[in-house]
């Protein structure tokens, strides 16, 4: 796969994605968002993929937003358009089947914190900045961030970020309940491999089923959730993977899950 404001590579079952426009800031354009899609929609029927890390290029963002500029001229039907684009693109992000970190290495403002809020797990640099600071330009958040984060962390805490507009430490996003770890900035990829790799090593159907439950069960009631709980697990039972799991667990050995 090429592109021309991303960089993939792949180690293992471990994919790393890198928004990749320092000199903007990482700043997430038109032409971001279509890759970003692209990507998702390519990488999402790879079975030798189990973990994505996402992270920014340079050492000062992950991603600083969208691009400002390109807003300049935008009209009102420019502007629903291009919020249907990343919201779109993050969707394509939030559904892959399988896990994705989210590396926060600098800036996450606007729609690098509203990307980082579509990966299933976020870890961050004590350096990291996160924010929704749209009111400060008349605008909203567009990319999905006032439905993801108060669903993340509760609707009054999210009304604070929102109506604020102020920037955030990643120990206070820690502290909200968004962020899982803080790390120090040199640490922060080896720890996202490690974790990666602490999920890649378990059962690759059962994390795409445990994903789709966490995620789609969020939104139903209890009693629907738990119906759609139990027949994933059922599903399970016809996988290879199940017998594997279950046979190294009695065998006392481990398990080398194939992925079907």
């Amino acid at each position: 796969m090429t592109f021309k404001t991303l960089l993939y590579q792949q180690n293992g079952p471990i994919g790393i994605l890198t928004i990749n426009r320092p000199q903007a800031l990482n700043a997430l354009n038109e032409q971001v968002l279509q890759e970003l899609k692209s990507f998702a929609d390519q990488i999402r029927s790879d079975r030798n993929i189990r973990v994505l890390i996402i992270t920014g290029s340079g050492e000062k963002a992950f991603v600083a937003g969208a691009d400002i500029k390109a807003m300049q001229e935008m009209t009102p039907s420019d502007a629903e358009t291009f919020s249907i684009a990343a919201q779109t693109a993050f969707n394509a992000i939030e559904e892959l089947p399988f896990a994705v970190i989210a590396a926060v290495n600098g800036f996450a403002l606007g729609g690098g914190c509203e990307l980082a809020l579509s990966c299933d797990i976020i870890l961050a640099s004590g350096k990291a900045k996160f924010g929704l600071p749209e009111v400060t330009l008349g605008l909203l958040p567009c990319f999905g961030g006032t439905q993801r984060l108060p669903r993340a962390i509760g609707l009054y805490k999210a009304k604070e970020m929102v109506f604020s507009g102020e920037f955030y430490s990643a120990e206070a996003c820690k502290d909200f309940g968004f962020v899982n770890h803080v790390f120090a900035p040199e640490e922060l990829m080896n720890e996202a491999q490690k974790l990666a790799e602490t999920i890649a090593a378990k059962g690759p159907v059962a994390v795409s089923k445990a994903k789709q439950s966490l995620n789609t069960g969020f939104e139903l009631h209890i009693t629907d959730g738990l119906k759609q709980e139990a027949s994933l697990f059922g599903e399970l039972f016809t996988t290879e993977d199940h017998h594997e799991g279950i046979g190294a667990f009695i065998e006392k050995r481990n398990p080398n899950f194939k992925g079907n």
